[in-house]
C-alpha cells in the first residue's frame, strides 16, 4: 500500500527573486542609480522609477547602435548632450556602455549652475573621468574651445521650444555623424501662424488648419519637426522619425534620429522654402534655411 504524501512534501517550493535583477543590467552602478534617485537609499526601486528606468534603457536602445557605429570605424568618440539637466542619459550610457572604452567622452551641456555642479560632483565621486559638464548655453556651446572642433553624436532630450534648432545647428557645425532629438514644447512656429493669421486668411486656404487656437499649437509643433527633418535632409542627413515610448507616458513623445550622408535630399531645401512662403512664415527662412 502506497503511503500518502503529506501536503508540506506535494506543496511547491516558493521561489525567491530579486525584483532588480530584471530591470538593472550586468555591471551597472548600484551606486549611480541611487544618485540619479532611480534607487532610494535603501536600494529599492518603486513603480514610477521602474517606469522611468524603462523608458531611458528604451531610449539608450537607438543610441547603443549609433556608438558601436562610431567606435567601429575609430577609436575615439564623442557624444554632446544638450539641456542636460541631471545627466541621466550621459551618466546611463557612460556607466552601460563606455566606461569601458576608454576613447569615448561625453560632455553634458546644461545653463544651471546647481546642476553642473552636481553632475561634476558625481561625475568625480563615480570615478567617470570621460565626462566634462559645461555650464554654457546650446548656442554658445558652438563656440565654445572647451568642446572639440568635431563631435560624432549629439543629443538633445526635451530641449525645449528653438534649444532643439540651436542643438540642430551646433550638430551642423561640428559635423556631427548621429544627431538624437526629442523635441519639446514647440512655440516659435506657432507664435508666427498666430500673428499672421488674418493675412494667411486672405493667401492660401489652408490657413483653415490652424484657425482655431488648440490647432494653431498642435499645427505649429507639427510643422516645426517637419522643418526640422527637411532642414536636416538639406544638408545631407539621413533621418528617422518615430515614437520614443507609448503616448500614455509623455506627449512629447516624437524621436528624430539623423545619420549623416553627405547625400543631401535633392529638393529638401525648396520644399523647405516653399512651406515657410505657403504658410507665411518667411520671417523664419533665418532659422531653417542655413548655409
Amino acid at each position: 500500500m502506497k503511503r500518502r504524501l503529506s501536503s508540506a512534501a506535494t506543496a511547491p517550493k516558493t521561489v525567491f527573486t530579486d525584483p532588480l535583477a530584471e530591470v538593472l543590467r550586468p555591471g551597472q552602478s548600484i551606486e549611480l542609480l541611487k544618485e540619479l534617485h532611480i534607487l532610494t537609499r535603501d536600494g529599492k526601486l518603486n513603480q514610477d522609477s521602474r517606469r522611468k528606468l524603462k523608458q531611458v534603457y528604451h531610449l539608450c536602445q537607438f543610441i547603443e547602435p549609433l556608438l558601436d557605429e562610431v567606435l567601429g570605424r575609430q577609436d575615439t568618440l564623442t557624444l554632446a548632450d544638450h539641456g542636460a539637466g541631471k545627466s541621466y542619459l550621459g551618466f546611463i550610457l557612460y556607466d552601460l556602455y563606455l566606461k569601458e572604452r576608454p576613447g569615448a567622452h561625453i560632455y553634458g551641456i546644461e545653463t544651471r549652475d546647481e546642476l553642473v555642479e552636481k553632475s561634476r560632483e558625481l561625475a568625480a565621486r563615480l570615478d567617470f573621468p570621460r565626462m566634462s559638464f559645461l555650464n554654457v548655453t546650446v548656442a554658445e556651446s558652438i563656440g565654445s574651445e572647451q568642446l572639440p572642433a568635431t563631435i560624432d553624436i549629439v543629443t538633445a532630450l526635451h530641449a525645449c521650444n528653438t534649444a532643439t534648432d540651436d542643438a540642430i545647428q551646433f550638430a551642423l557645425a561640428k559635423q556631427a555623424r548621429h544627431i538624437v532629438l526629442v523635441p519639446c514644447c514647440q512655440a516659435e512656429v506657432a507664435a508666427v501662424l498666430r500673428k499672421h493669421k488674418n493675412e494667411s486668411f486672405g493667401k492660401t486656404p489652408l490657413s483653415e488648419i490652424w484657425r482655431h487656437p488648440i490647432h494653431t499649437r498642435e499645427f505649429g509643433s507639427q510643422l516645426t519637426n517637419v522643418l526640422r527633418c527637411l532642414q536636416l535632409e538639406a544638408h545631407g542627413y539621413q533621418v528617422t522619425v518615430t515614437e520614443l515610448v507609448g503616448w500614455e507616458h509623455s506627449l512629447k513623445n516624437e524621436l528624430i534620429v539623423a545619420t549623416r550622408t553627405d547625400a543631401p535630399r535633392r529638393n529638401a531645401r525648396e520644399r523647405l522654402q516653399q512651406i515657410l512662403q505657403e504658410l507665411n512664415l518667411q520671417e523664419l527662412e533665418g532659422r531653417f534655411l542655413t548655409p
